[in-house]
């Protein structure tokens, strides 16, 4: 079943709690997807935790699990070969144009990083976190970068993703176990 059917269902499935405005897919585990569902609320999103069988969940560690993987993932789509993709292939052109530099390398891992982070929607996975990861240490070394600065920003991160999680603890919909 397509993607884009998973998450219509999920959304179905969620819209027993309120109203969904928006669903993400996950696989914290192989061959486990659920999908993270944000209802609407009068003072910020609500949220549940659907499984492939459409049943919400109410085990506060599957919870958090799946919280966290869509907020890495997220995360590291937006934080990938500096949070800007277009821009910096933009400016790789102006210095291949400009100063005849020999940046195909670099083009050419810009072009596999995008190609990593994909368009939504996509399933957050450990899977899509070392794709996107390898992805970006190859740009990074491309661009003769001895440290990475994905991995950098990704650890200077984890503070949001914490408060996400605990955001999706505090507003779930059911009582969590």
């Amino acid at each position: 079943m397509p993607l884009e059917q998973e998450l219509a269902g999920a959304a179905e499935a969620g819209s027993s709690y309120g109203e969904v405005a928006g669903v993400l897919a996950a696989e914290d585990a192989p061959g486990r997807r659920e999908y993270l569902v944000a209802l609407a609320g009068d003072d910020g999103n609500r949220w549940v935790v659907i499984d492939a069988a459409g049943q919400a969940r109410d085990r506060l560690e599957e919870v958090r699990s799946v919280a966290s993987i869509v907020a890495l993932c997220e995360l590291a789509g937006d934080l990938a070969g500096g949070g800007d993709l277009a821009a910096l292939r933009q400016e790789l052109a102006r210095v291949r144009i400009a100063e005849g530099a020999d940046v195909e390398a670099a083009e050419a891992a810009a072009t596999e990083l995008e190609r990593a982070i994909g368009e939504p929607p996509r399933v957050a996975s450990p899977a899509y976190l070392d794709q996107v990861g390898a992805a970006a240490a190859a740009l990074e070394e491309a661009l003769g970068d001895t440290a990475s600065p994905f991995s950098a920003a990704l650890r200077g991160g984890t503070g949001a993703v914490e408060e996400f999680v605990r955001d999706v603890e505090r507003n779930y919909v059911l009582d969590l176990r």
